[in-house]
């Protein structure tokens, strides 16, 4: 069992860098240093930080981006070559082949993660580019839980990555969407009610991934690692729940 995970990995693993993306990993960095380095160069004052809040906001974005598009392409270009077919075609169970496809696409993350963090530690304190690298890697993981559940439950790339992206903008705006809940609508007592019931229920089920990789960690080193604590147990949660589904989803499914 073991080895069969290990050996889907490995061999998802190298079809990244077959398909030279190591390439686009580093692309993004170096339009990411070129963008920060120019906006510098316009800035009046505080320069410096500016260069590190867009060149965090930028790797953070184009870090999910990057994984929600091809853990959707890939796994849905599996199942249309019948590449998949054919694996589970041998003694390889449904279940193993999602570990392995999970861990593979984890290490990938983990490797950017670290590639994106170790650009940002030019620019911040060691320990605070490293709960923002941590937190960014959780992040992802997360992400690609996502984009592993819609890719093998909806089989269209355009309406699973559509729904991945909007689960990320969702999640990133939750504390906001809650904040907007609390305040005073010009609308009926009752619709006011409906409407805060229904973010709160949202709330509860949706990652506040707002709290996750903050730029002002590595801008004021505001990060602690209380807080780096709380977003690890959210997140081993919602892989629970994410890839609980997605097997059970995988499992119902025939092919």
């Amino acid at each position: 069992m073991i080895r069969q995970i290990w050996t889907i990995a490995y061999y998802t693993l190298l079809e990244a860098f077959r398909n030279r993306l190591s390439y686009l990993l580093l692309l993004i960095l170096l339009i990411g240093v070129m963008l920060s380095g120019f906006l510098e160069a316009l800035a009046i004052t505080e320069s410096r930080v500016l260069q590190l809040t867009l060149l965090a906001a930028y790797l953070r974005l184009s870090a999910a981006l990057f994984f929600a598009t091809y853990v959707v392409t890939s796994l849905i270009r599996e199942a249309n070559d019948k590449g998949l077919e054919l694996l589970l075609s041998t003694t390889l169970s449904r279940a193993n082949y999602l570990l392995g496809k999970l861990l593979g696409y984890f290490l990938l993350a983990l490797l950017s993660g670290f590639l994106f963090g170790s650009l940002c530690l030019f620019f911040s304190d060691f320990l605070q580019a490293l709960f923002w690298t941590i937190s960014l890697i959780c992040e992802l993981w997360i992400l690609i839980s996502f984009s592993l559940l819609c890719a093998t439950s909806l089989y269209q790339v355009m309406f699973a990555l559509s729904v991945s992206l909007g689960f990320y903008g969702l999640a990133r705006s939750m504390d906001s969407l809650l904040l907007l809940a609390n305040e005073q609508f010009s609308v009926s007592s009752f619709s006011q009610n409906l409407i805060r019931e229904f973010i709160q229920g949202l709330a509860r089920i949706v990652p506040h991934l707002e709290q996750f990789t903050r730029t002002e960690w590595l801008v004021y080193q505001t990060g602690s690692s209380e807080t780096l604590v709380a977003i690890i147990g959210q997140t081993f949660l919602m892989l629970v729940l994410l890839n609980s589904a997605a097997c059970f989803d995988f499992y119902r499914r025939n092919i």
